[in-house]
């Protein structure tokens, strides 16, 4: 008996069904009576943060590199797979919750803050639940979570970071020569200690709001999302996302 799935995405088509068909995988109409859900871009990945999938989830054709499949390989990963194999792949990646007086937002990728302007640098604060951790003049900080660490942060020159090890901390090009990254656990907490312009709050890639200083940004993980990881294709060629 194959696995079942359920697509979340509008980048599919009749084409990516077809090859799915083709591969012996079963569509379901609902998600509640699939066994796995293929996730289909970045914006269908991150909507699981506020409406979590009933059943893991597999991202695909997303940014999240190794923790996911090409959109050309899904067929190919999945055919004549069954549900039993799913057991043992189910990894939960952390949700980030942050909250700035009160307002909340969620990210499964990663959290930001950055100056508004080009060509202009704000001083930040980053500690955790041991202290401060660092203060530094840059144009931003990321936090990213295991899923979103080959995204923006890495770009920065953060870590990868596998399932299950924590968060990066990254200052984005950091007025310094010698920048420090850091791999902590939450809470974390961010601070604008001065500001040059506007600095924005991102969460998974959208800007959610104006931070100014004397508003701490506490991020914690307070939910988490089961994402799949992808077992190897028939012939054991692993052709999983690019970094």
């Amino acid at each position: 008996m194959s696995v079942t799935v359920a697509v979340r995405g509008t980048e599919t088509g009749d084409s990516f069904e077809e090859v799915l068909h083709d591969s012996g995988v079963v569509l379901a109409a609902r998600e509640t009576a699939a066994d796995l859900v293929l996730a289909v871009g970045d914006v269908a990945l991150c909507s699981l943060a506020d409406d979590p999938a009933p059943v893991p989830a597999l991202p695909v054709a997303t940014s999240v590199g190794r923790h996911g499949v090409a959109r050309e390989a899904v067929g190919e990963v999945l055919g004549g797979l069954a549900p039993a194999a799913l057991d043992g792949r189910v990894v939960p990646h952390p949700v980030l919750s942050a909250d700035v007086a009160g307002d909340e937002a969620r990210g499964l990728l990663d959290v930001a803050l950055v100056t508004s302007e080009p060509a202009h640098i704000s001083e930040y604060t980053v500690a955790d639940a041991s202290g401060v951790l660092g203060s530094f003049r840059a144009d931003g900080v990321v936090v990213a979570t295991p899923a979103g660490s080959a995204g923006y942060s890495h770009a920065t020159g953060g870590p990868l970071l596998a399932a299950e090890t924590g968060l990066a901390v990254v200052p984005v090009s950091p007025y310094t020569t010698k920048p420090r990254t850091w791999v902590v656990d939450d809470p974390v907490t961010l601070d604008v200690e001065r500001d040059e312009s506007p600095v924005s709050l991102v969460v998974d890639g959208r800007a959610r709001r104006q931070v100014t200083v004397d508003e701490p940004v506490r991020l914690t993980v307070d939910r988490t999302v089961d994402l799949l990881r992808p077992p190897l294709p028939a012939d054991g060629a692993r052709r999983l996302e690019k970094l």
